[in-house]
């Protein structure tokens, strides 16, 4: 360790000697912070204009600043950033790259601000344009579930609960299910968007600044809705990135759930679907194997996304105000978790949409397991006014004698039925067949091929379709 005085540092005039290598190492977040480059240049520049504005930059100053931020930017667009250690993080490479283009006026533009306030802003502009970018992509795949949905709108499928056959529903209905989850994905982003949408820019280190700045001005030039009203929670809040975390979890816990399912649907014993070559893999060894290597994929890609949710937690959990530098932790898993979130978004879509559905081993499947048995006892409440308890013992009386013959209940003959209970008549075989029980599901929000027509229509006209 150097007993050196360190000059180069912006905070270096306190300390007589300069840190560790492992004190460099350790405190710097250039290598994952850079990401927030964008940002920190759009805030910087929002910074600088209103500090002009102000009359706390002369003219001359903001313009030097601002031509100097905009060749910052056209270099690391150009270039990518570069990662100097000793700089520590994005905030400081961007200002000492400044001052090697403009000279001390650079020193200028951290007037009336600190890094705390500084990574805020940045950090929530990146956080705000994550949602945007993930509801962009729930879109892509809502649309593909919807155009698949309307092209089995009426295929008779088996609906499960427990993995047994319970009644029948229609593959669209069945798809629809997720679009309305993904419905709830989109508004959890929405709803966090809309609570992070506050300007911490100003608040300086936790106290907020004597200067006389507008913090109006640069929460509307960046697009907030306001400033953040108070200056220790402003610094000190990450709620924005929980709050986007736990958006992200939700949704990959809908990802997964779908991922599991075209899994499921592609093994032998299935059989509903055929997945398509630019979505599977092959064994090393075994040639006739195609694998559902993207859908496993996105299901393993759920277990990282509450990870990183549990992360963040769990760093912020017993934090005193203001800030902390375990805070700088707090990037990593939401930059991760975008990353997969995105990921698993757009893999599943080109797997719904690229998908080859089945669709008569799925009605065959449909028929197995007494799928209709409901409907009789449904029939019998409705036609001979039997209780629904009794209705459903002597259904379970019919689905035993079915099974003991092996043979569905539509295949019983009327005496059959007939012995179990006497009320039973002809009108009984009006519903006992898939599609039959299938179109009288017309309940809201049912499974009758009408109802998930009007399901698809509205979705539709959500999507702008």
């Amino acid at each position: 360790m150097s007993d050196k005085p360190d000059t180069q540092r912006t905070w270096g005039g306190r300390f007589g000697t300069k840190p560790d290598e492992l004190m460099t190492r350790i405190n710097a977040s250039i290598g994952f912070d850079k990401r927030l480059w964008r940002e920190d240049i759009a805030a910087s520049k929002a910074h600088a204009a209103m500090l002009r504005d102000q009359g706390v930059l002369s003219e001359a100053d903001a313009a030097a600043i601002l031509e100097g931020l905009d060749q910052v930017a056209s270099e690391y667009e150009r270039d990518g950033v570069p990662e100097r250690v000793e700089l520590e993080d994005i905030h400081m490479t961007v200002e000492n790259r400044l001052g090697e283009l403009i000279g001390p006026a650079a020193g200028r533009l951290h007037t009336a601000r600190s890094r705390n306030d500084q990574v805020a802003t940045d950090f929530r502009l990146w956080v705000r344009n994550a949602c945007d970018e993930a509801v962009d992509a729930i879109r892509g795949l809502q649309r593909a579930l919807v155009e698949r949905a309307e092209e089995h709108a009426e295929a008779a499928m088996p609906g499960f609960t427990h993995l047994q056959v319970a009644q029948p529903v229609t593959l669209g209905h069945h798809l629809m299910a997720y679009f309305e989850m993904l419905r709830r994905d989109v508004s959890r982003l929405a709803d966090a968007r809309a609570r992070m949408n506050e300007s911490p820019l100003g608040a300086a280190a936790l106290a907020g600044t004597g200067f006389p700045i507008d913090r109006h001005a640069t929460a509307d030039a960046l697009g907030f809705e306001r400033p953040t009203a108070n200056s220790l929670d402003s610094v000190s809040d990450r709620d924005f990135a929980l709050d986007y975390l736990s958006a992200a979890a939700q949704c990959s816990l809908h990802l997964s759930r779908l991922a599991e399912e075209l899994i499921i649907w592609a093994s032998a014993p299935f059989g509903f679907v055929k997945l398509s070559d630019q979505f599977s893999t092959g064994s090393s060894i075994m040639p006739q194997k195609r694998n559902p290597d993207a859908a496993e994929l996105v299901r393993g890609h759920s277990g990282r996304i509450i990870g990183a949710f549990t992360s963040l937690m769990v760093t912020m959990k017993g934090l005193p105000l203001a800030y902390s530098k375990d805070m700088q932790d707090d990037k990593e898993p939401v930059f991760e978790a975008c990353d997969l979130l995105m990921l698993s978004l757009q893999a599943l879509a080109g797997m719904v949409e690229t998908v080859e559905f089945v669709p008569e081993r799925i009605r065959a499947a449909a028929a197995q397991g007494f799928s209709t048995a409901t409907d009789l006892a449904d029939w019998l409440v409705r036609e001979a006014d039997v209780p629904f308890r009794e209705a459903h013992h002597i259904t379970g009386s019919a689905v035993k004698s079915a099974e003991e013959r092996g043979c569905d209940l539509a295949d019983l003959s009327l005496d059959i039925l007939q012995q179990i209970d006497g009320r039973i008549d002809q009108r009984v075989f009006d519903v006992l067949s898939v599609d039959a029980s299938v179109r009288s599901r017309t309940s809201y929000g049912g499974t009758a091929p009408v109802r998930v027509r009007e399901q698809i229509a509205a979705a539709k006209e959500e999507l702008g379709l």
